[in-house]
């Protein structure tokens, strides 16, 4: 079988490196169960390494996930998976994508491809065990890029040579392989910002911005995804310094009114950046003091949960920024009635887009990490049977005010002022 793949691909003398960076895989994932798994199913049977794993290697990256190529229809996947005991879900089946799962760690397994039908949002496929249509299907030469268990590369468009010469460029006719899906655009800026040397090609742009409206067609979910990866890369900084990457995310997201807020980050901001998620750093590119939030909420379909997170930030920073506003008392209420993560959004928003790092802000992020939200001391059932408050609107409305006074009182009430609340 290697042989007839030497046949198909151009063989690469792999560099030490690559080689010690797929053993280090196997050592540390137990990647080798799935290899062994499709290898032995069947005499044809083929599994590679395929898109950002082998590139992050060759470009001495850190690992994040791991993709696998195989010349088996799915169905035939899970057969091999299963007789070897290898657990899996059918994650994306209908594409052709089986997950499996070794020690807690998901592998994806997508089987060979070739394009039948593309409209730029979906692309109806055929499987296929031919390793060049699969390859002659990828977006980038970078991407096009197998890699067997050693870690010897078939590379048949010569993507390893373009990351090293930092050249992005498209497998194929330009606009074709746009046309077939329009989420290449966002691709095209993330690894050009991640992965260039090279000035961008003005025809590239030209065809890139000619697009631009097929890319308005895409889910709001597959943006969403793209723009988080984007967000994740080490290139996302170079975005404002580049005007071309920059225009075109304007204009495929125009909510983000305040990205240059990355550009001016404060000593603690830099040094955390990576440990805040995605929904806190786009409400520092959303949130305006208009109705921006809104229209990013509608326009997007963020989950509930995220959306009550932007719309509670959002309401907070409306709100005149006094001496009070970051007194214990009223961020005991935001700890106790919106909980902790509405809490450290408050501060992390508010140290974020500070020019210094207010020392205060910091004590008060390491306080309440450490607090465990209190419990109210009281319940309904003590108010009716110790106080003989019967059930009802006045039961209701004399718990809020305890509540109330106790949060205002630092999670401390007493006996007395309990009795002045049931007797009043």
């Amino acid at each position: 079988m290697i042989n007839i793949l030497n046949k198909v691909f151009p063989r690469s003398q792999n560099l030490n490196y690559i080689n010690l960076g797929f053993a280090n895989i196997s050592e540390t994932t137990g990647v080798k169960n799935i290899f062994d798994a499709i290898n032995s199913f069947s005499k044809h049977s083929e599994i590679r390494y395929v898109g950002g794993c082998v590139r992050k290697i060759i470009n001495k990256e850190k690992i994040d996930d791991i993709d696998l190529a195989v010349n088996l229809n799915p169905h035939d996947v899970c057969k091999a998976l299963e007789k070897k005991n290898v657990r899996y879900y059918k994650s994306g089946i209908e594409h052709g994508t089986i997950t499996a799962i070794i020690n807690d760690i998901k592998f994806e397994i997508t089987s060979l491809r070739k394009d039948v039908d593309t409209d730029g949002r979906h692309a109806k496929v055929e499987f296929s065990d031919n390793w060049k249509e699969d390859a002659c299907r990828r977006d980038f030469t970078i991407n096009s890029i197998y890699a067997d268990f050693e870690g010897n590369l078939f590379d048949p468009f010569n993507g390893k040579k373009d990351i090293e010469n930092g050249q992005i460029d498209f497998i194929g006719v330009e606009e074709k392989r746009i046309k077939e899906d329009y989420l290449r655009v966002l691709r095209y800026i993330r690894f050009y910002l991640n992965y260039s040397k090279n000035k961008h090609n003005p025809k590239t742009i030209k065809i890139i911005k000619k697009n631009l409206n097929g890319v308005l067609g895409i889910s709001p979910e597959r943006l969403l995804d793209e723009l988080k990866k984007l967000l994740r890369s080490k290139g996302f900084f170079k975005l404002t310094k580049d005007k071309d990457c920059l225009e075109i995310i304007n204009l495929i997201f125009p909510q983000l009114k305040n990205i240059f807020v990355f550009d001016k980050l404060n000593s603690f901001a830099k040094k955390n950046f990576a440990k805040v998620d995605f929904i806190f750093l786009l409400s520092l590119m959303v949130i305006d003091g208009s109705d921006n939030v809104d229209y990013f909420i509608y326009k997007f379909n963020l989950s509930n949960k995220d959306k009550k997170r932007l719309l509670f930030l959002n309401n907070f920073y409306l709100d005149k920024i006094s001496s009070k506003t970051f007194s214990e008392h009223n961020l005991n209420k935001i700890f106790y009635f919106n909980g902790k993560e509405a809490l450290m959004d408050v501060i992390y928003f508010r140290i974020f887009k500070s020019n210094k790092v207010d020392i205060k802000l910091l004590e008060m992020i390491e306080n309440y990490q450490q607090k465990v939200l209190p419990l109210l001391p009281l319940r309904a059932i003590t108010l009716m049977t110790k106080y003989n408050i019967p059930e009802g609107k006045e039961l209701g409305n004399k718990l809020k005010m305890i509540e109330e006074l106790w949060v205002d009182n630092n999670f401390k009430i007493s006996e007395t002022e309990v009795l002045k609340i049931v007797n009043n």
